[in-house]
Formats: C-alpha cells, structure tokens, sequence
C-alpha cells in the first residue's frame, strides 16, 4: 500500500433543504489500498460515496482524483480518468452473453465505445481480452451464456468484470455483498481481493466480517461527519465506534 493519496476530499457538505447529510468530511484513500467507507443507517455514507463518485454534487468542499480537481467534473468524464464505479444492483445486459458484456466495457479504448452497430467480425477481436476479464473473475465457462440466466452472485462477478475491462485505477463498490448468501458472500470477497491487486478500491460495505478480512483503512461516519479512522482493530475497539454502529454484535465483530 502506498503512502500517496489516489482520492482526496476536503470539507466536502452535502445538504438536502436545510438538512446537513454530510458534513466537513476530510477523507484519503491510499493508492493501492481497499478502504472501506462505514456507519450505520442515516449515517451519510452512501451520500458521501456518490459525492466522491460524483453522481450527486457536493453543496461544498473539494475533491481531487490524482491530485487532479474534479469537483465539478461529471461522472463520464472522470471514468474516462479512471475512476470507476459499481451499483448496489447489479447492472448487465440481460440478454446479452457474458462475454459481450464485458466487450462492451472494453469497447472504449479499442476506440468503439458508441458503435454499437458495428458488426460481430469487428467486435471478435476483443474476445480473447474479454475472456481473460471472465477468467480473472472465474466465469470463463459460462462465457456464452446470457447474463439473465445467471445466479446473483455470479451477476455481480461478472458486473465486476465489466468493470475491471474498462481499466479502472480506482474501482468503487457500492455494496458488493448486498443481497448474497454466505456462500456468494466468500466467493465475492475472495474476488475483490484478488481483483484489488494492483489497484486501489473503496467500497461501502456493510458486512463488517469482509471489511475485517480484506480492508486496509475503514472510515466510520456518523450523522454526516467522520467519526474515526484507522485499520479494522483500531476502529473496531474504539468506543465512540461501538456505542454509533456496533453496539451489541461488538463481541462477534472483533472475535
């Protein structure tokens, strides 16, 4: 993990008539760190995810991505610096296979992104990479399939494989393991872990057994404001963290 900051926030607010949904947060995600952004319901974390994503805009504050200002930037123009991001619902082409899916993440950089109507002998020669992308995320064997067919866990892998295809150097997940069983729960996490290697990741997750497995840095908000900072240990025994958002399960989370 490096000590230089990929994401950088500075008093960034975001109200909603009157109300403050964040408030004053200061925030650096290391590059090649995974950072996990926490806190319980009402908290702001999601407010503050889509923020630094910059699907909402901040009433103030200002962020940097590679020291590179893009407060006022919009959420295409900063995928096409790199900075990409997942939904808690998982978003494929239903109807399309797994690898045409994920040629359509590769379709930017092979300079295709807006011809869709190109023809099939066209767009085979981004198969071979295409299929590296399903292998990376174990779905190779299921490459024609349609992706409406697909279980839920494996829809969100191959979400993450569209993703990664269209090379991100910071990739932002929102809810990962949402809706998943424990099993997929382990398949994920595993995934991500393996998919972070040299890349940096922050991810909302309310799981707090993945964020102890596989996070370097967790972020606790509370009512809109950062209430502490540090690795999983640290933040899991402080006080202040376990009266906002632990509360009784404490003694399962830290075991």
């Amino acid at each position: 993990m490096s000590s230089t900051s990929i994401l950088r926030a500075q008093g960034l607010s975001k109200q909603f008539s009157g109300f403050a949904a964040v408030q004053n947060v200061n925030l650096e995600i290391a590059e090649g760190s995974i950072h996990a952004l926490v806190g319980p319901n009402g908290a702001g974390k999601t407010t503050c995810f889509n923020l630094l994503s910059k699907f909402l805009e901040p009433s103030s504050g200002v962020i940097y991505f590679q020291n590179r200002n893009i407060t006022n930037m919009q959420p295409a123009d900063i995928a096409r610096l790199g900075m990409v991001r997942s939904f808690q619902i998982s978003a494929t082409f239903a109807h399309m296979s797994l690898l045409e899916n994920v040629r359509v993440g590769l379709q930017r950089a092979a300079g295709l992104a807006h011809q869709f109507w190109v023809s099939s002998r066209v767009l085979r020669k981004l198969d071979d990479e295409a299929m590296g992308f399903l292998d990376l995320v174990g779905l190779s064997t299921h490459a024609r399939e349609l992706a409406v067919n697909l279980p839920y866990g494996h829809k969100r892998a191959l979400e993450l494989a569209t993703t990664l295809a269209m090379n991100p150097k910071l990739l932002l997940l929102d809810e990962p393991t949402q809706g998943l069983g424990h099993e997929d729960v382990q398949q994920v996490t595993n995934l991500i872990q393996r998919v972070a290697q040299g890349r940096t990741v922050l991810m909302v997750e309310h799981n707090m057994s993945v964020i102890a497995r596989i996070c370097d840095r967790v972020t606790v908000m509370q009512r809109g404001q950062v209430l502490a900072e540090g690795s999983y240990a640290e933040v899991s025994r402080n006080p202040e963290v376990i009266a906002a958002y632990m509360g009784d399960s404490h003694e399962e989370v830290v075991a």
